[in-house]
């Protein structure tokens, strides 16, 4: 092999082995892998108005009056959360005797929107919806777009969805903290980073 074939050689393991790095931080070990530096961070002490705005809830008092606690992000433009709106509802509806708790946080969102967007696809009576003003819930959560699903037991995060959902999905990541067991933090689907008007 001839100088320039060796050249070529040689840049073509670099490409590989560049795309291959790439490829594993951005997947993780597994594909779907999304590793989240807010995964065992204890629950952020913060009070949460409800959509509606009559009352507020305090996420960690929830935390420690409940098993598992399900925070899902969402918002009335992202078609994706229109998508698993209704998985969202019979999962918390089938696990509200088992001590968890679903809510439902309107990201980056008008709450007039928000509550329109939830009066046309129904409201679980297992879940609460809360607003957040300043996006504190999304900060303290490393929120990056819509859909996000965050998984807290024992007052501390267990796990973080990105994108859209289904029951199959938040059965499985249930069972398997309610029996002790860790869940991976993963994108499980499609999600929005930004509001079609600052995309």
């Amino acid at each position: 092999m001839n100088s320039r074939g060796r050249y070529l050689l040689v840049a073509g393991l670099v490409v590989i082995g560049l795309a291959v790095s790439v490829f594993a931080a951005r997947f993780g070990d597994g594909a779907g892998q999304s590793a989240s530096p807010v995964v065992g961070a204890a629950v952020p002490d913060l009070t949460l108005p409800d959509l509606d705005g009559d009352g507020s809830l305090n996420l960690a008092d929830l935390s420690a009056s409940h098993d598992v606690v399900v925070v899902n992000f969402f918002a009335s433009w992202c078609l994706q959360c229109r998508n698993e709106h209704a998985d969202l509802i019979s999962t918390a509806d089938a696990y509200h005797d088992r001590s968890v708790r679903f809510l439902g946080v309107a990201f980056q969102d008008d709450p007039a929107r928000a509550i329109a967007f939830l009066d046309e696809l129904g409201r679980g009576d297992s879940t609460q919806y809360l607003s957040d003003p300043g996006s504190r819930a999304a900060i303290e959560f490393g929120i990056f777009g819509v859909p996000e699903t965050v998984f807290i037991s024992g007052g501390r995060i267990v796990g973080k969805f990105l994108g859209e959902t289904d029951a199959l999905t938040l059965t499985g990541a249930l069972e398997r903290i309610l029996t002790g067991q860790a869940i991976e933090s993963r994108q499980v689907g499609e999600f929005r980073q930004s509001r079609p008007d600052r995309a």
